[in-house]
């Protein structure tokens, strides 16, 4: 199975879990994204890659002119349309495709964000590229995600895991690695915040409805890796664990 379509029947399955899941409808960042959003010149017409429930979406929709959350996944674009419609976002619409072919013509948004979704990406490269053809002069992207350790050993140890976890995933990208990805697609880059995301193990496999035998790989992993791994990641009894997220603002050059 390709992976656009790993991605599509992955996340259709749990669409409705991700709207309830507190990793996800929460945190200051979408305070700091709705900011941003509020900050710009005039209110911003937004496009939202890989919106997943909609969160991000939801977040700037009240300082927004229009907002286009767009997703591999019809159910899960079915589950933001429904929410949207529940909250009063009169100027959020939905939109499925690929992040890599954006169906829009050159310059049209003011304000291209993602939050959670890039891990999964196929080809990040087109996708920036993608994404500053489709933006205005002087526009901004914002991405938030999960970011890899810049120590191999404990990088190693996040990939392994978040795979055998969910077989869509292809990379948590170190935050240097983000960095030379913007700068090479042709944006001025800003590395905002870093913060920890604690996973409640249970929550975090059941969330993507990991089979039996993947959770026991994963718990057999994460207790077999060695102590400086497990310290950085914050290793609890339950296997519950912390990772890096990180905040990217960067401007069309």
């Amino acid at each position: 199975m390709q992976q656009p379509a790993v991605v599509a029947q992955q996340f259709g399955n749990t669409a409705s879990a991700y709207l309830t899941s507190t990793v996800h409808a929460q945190g200051a960042d979408l305070v700091a994204l709705r900011e941003i959003a509020a900050a710009l010149p005039k209110r911003p017409v937004v496009l939202d890659l890989g919106c997943g429930a909609g969160h991000a979406s939801f977040a700037v929709a009240p300082v927004a002119e229009s907002v286009t959350a767009y997703d591999l996944s019809p159910q899960m674009l079915e589950v933001v349309a429904d929410a949207a419609l529940a909250r009063g976002h009169a100027n959020l619409g939905t939109q499925q495709g690929n992040v890599t072919s954006l169906p829009y013509p050159d310059g049209i948004f003011c304000m291209v964000i993602t939050r959670f979704s890039a891990h999964h990406w196929q080809d990040v490269p087109a996708a920036l590229r993608e994404i500053r053809r489709v933006l205005k002069p002087k526009g901004i992207v914002v991405i938030i995600d999960i970011t890899a350790p810049e120590t191999p050993l404990h990088d190693t140890t996040l990939q392994a895991v978040e795979l055998l976890r969910d077989g869509s995933h292809v990379r948590d990208y170190r935050p240097s690695e983000w960095t030379r990805m913007l700068n090479e697609a042709g944006f001025h880059s800003e590395r905002l915040n870093d913060w920890k995301l604690e996973m409640k193990f249970d929550e975090w496999t059941e969330r993507m409805r990991t089979p039996a035998e993947r959770v026991t790989a994963i718990r057999s992993l994460l207790r077999n890796a060695p102590e400086e791994t497990r310290q950085y990641f914050a290793m609890q009894a339950d296997d519950s664990f912390s990772i890096d997220s990180t905040m990217f603002q960067a401007r069309k050059a």
